[in-house]
């Protein structure tokens, strides 16, 4: 009997046709957030759940899936599955590491610029009408070339950030990041404490995993440390950032501006952003290219694959079942 495969949302079709053949696929196609009570109803006689970050994959889902081998996420990030209890029945984790770190760091720039040179307000003021001829004050911004970016979190996305502000924007780079030795980047970076990369950047970019130390990293205590001319750039996590206490600031002026990708509590927001001139929106798309979307598909597919064919999967995250298993 082939391995049964619940596939959470609809993915590109190259992941899927590699799996096609020697595993029994049931993919769902409804848009929108899966309810926990539809994934218990769906994946409680699967082996394998192919989910997204959008999936509560949590302890009483694990506890009702007898069968259930390996759970491959479709995404980096994996705060969304309890890994303890996961890891507690032996069912491996994986996710798709590096991909996408490339054309994340491509959007980071894409919100930097379009924050700074106020694109989004501009776009809004020509399609209404209100342009009626070239004025040299008109949506004054920040130039980014020379200027200083803060990094927080050094990661394999965070230092394609830094090196594209480094080499492409002669940016002066500053990162906050306890376990990355700035003589490994290959680039002129500089370590710092992360009250001075508060102080000091112009740009700062958020590129951290969310955790229990990350939740709320960015509150009303640290935004107030930012300069009054500095924008915050958010595509890690929502819940990395008080999205209250940046909704104030932004209203207030405390800060000049920001640009997130990713909300506290997707799909929804805290209202009053939406009005707000000095932040851009963007629905979560920070990977949003056809090449990457295709490539996270193809990685997630091959995970499940290492598993059944006995290796060890590259995107493995709990890497405690393999000693489970040995023991």
């Amino acid at each position: 009997m082939k391995p049964k495969i619940y596939i959470t949302h609809k993915i590109p079709e190259k992941g899927i046709n590699m799996l096609r053949n020697n595993f029994d696929v049931e993919l769902n196609n409804f848009n929108g957030i899966v309810s926990k009570e539809q994934l218990i109803e769906k994946a409680k006689d699967k082996h394998v759940i192919l989910s997204l970050l959008s999936d509560n994959i949590d302890f009483e889902l694990i506890n009702s899936c007898k069968h259930l081998k390996v759970i491959s996420n479709y995404a980096v990030g994996y705060n969304n599955i309890d890994i303890m209890a996961a890891t507690e029945k032996g069912i491996l984790v994986t996710n798709t590491p590096r991909i996408l770190d490339e054309t994340t760091a491509d959007f980071v720039f894409a919100l930097i610029l379009s924050v700074a040179r106020r694109v989004v307000e501009s776009d809004k003021f020509m399609r209404t009408g209100k342009f009626k001829g070239w004025g040299p004050m008109e949506f004054l911004g920040h130039d980014v070339f020379n200027s200083t970016l803060g990094v927080i979190g050094m990661g394999s996305i965070g230092k394609e950030v830094a090196r594209r502000g480094y080499y492409g924007f002669s940016m002066n780079v500053l990162y906050y990041d306890k376990t990355t030795d700035p003589a490994s980047l290959g680039f002129k970076v500089n370590s710092v404490s992360f009250d001075t990369l508060l102080r000091e950047s112009d740009f700062i970019s958020v590129n951290v995993p969310l955790t229990e130390n990350t939740y709320h990293l960015i509150g009303e205590k640290v935004l107030k440390k930012m300069k009054k001319t500095a924008y915050l750039i958010n595509t890690s996590r929502g819940p990395v950032i008080d999205e209250k206490a940046l909704f104030k600031a932004l209203k207030d002026k405390r800060i000049a501006g920001a640009a997130i990708d990713v909300y506290e509590n997707e799909p929804d927001f805290t209202q009053g952003l939406e009005y707000l001139d000095n932040l851009i929106m963007t629905p979560h798309i920070a990977s949003a290219s056809k090449k990457t979307r295709e490539l996270m598909s193809v990685k997630a597919a091959q995970n499940i694959i290492d598993y059944y064919e006995g290796r060890i999967p590259e995107g493995l995250v709990n890497r405690d079942v393999i000693k489970l298993e040995i023991s």
